[in-house]
């Protein structure tokens, strides 16, 4: 499948894909957060079937409904076909002794050997964190790991395990 990609100066960016269907799809993600969301007319591709169109808290619903559960499947889909690897999602809960540090502080990778993988954060996904990337109570760490890895980094983030220095 092939996403083309539009920028309308001063509206957005207009993203389009035809589905393995042949069902033409067109999704204008507007500067201010709110999108539309249009299904072409597959004999006439420049008639609108119908037209959804989102303010900025339903664009980012969407977005959180089809972002932060596909990437952790991926994750899922990886572990199977990895023996030993494992995924998990990791919230950083208000008291957490990481919230408002860096990701760099958590050491995840040198204490537990699990990379964390992306910071789901509301309706936003950050792949590929780097140690530089604050954490805050809300965020969801995507770990891979292996199966005790990820047990440790799960009481490490709980604060069950050594609190970072101050």
């Amino acid at each position: 499948m092939e996403l083309e990609e539009t920028l309308l100066p001063g509206v957005g960016v207009r993203y389009e894909l035809t589905t393995r269907a042949g069902q033409v799809i067109g999704i204008v993600v507007q500067r201010e957060g709110g999108a539309e969301i249009v299904a072409y007319d597959r004999r006439d591709p420049d008639r609108a079937l119908g037209v959804f169109r989102l303010n900025p808290e339903e664009a980012d619903a969407i977005a959180e409904v089809l972002g932060a559960p596909r990437l952790t499947q991926r994750f899922a889909d990886l572990s199977r076909e990895v023996p030993g690897l494992q995924s998990a999602r990791f919230p950083i809960r208000p008291g957490s002794p990481f919230a408002d540090r860096l990701l760099g502080d958590t050491r995840a990778r040198t204490l537990t050997g699990c990379s964390i993988v992306a910071i789901v954060r509301d309706a936003d996904v950050v792949p590929s964190p780097t140690p530089a990337d604050v954490l805050r109570a809300g965020d969801v760490l995507v770990a891979i790991g292996s199966g005790r890895g990820l047990e440790q980094l799960d009481r490490r983030l709980s604060g069950e395990d050594e609190a970072p220095p101050a």
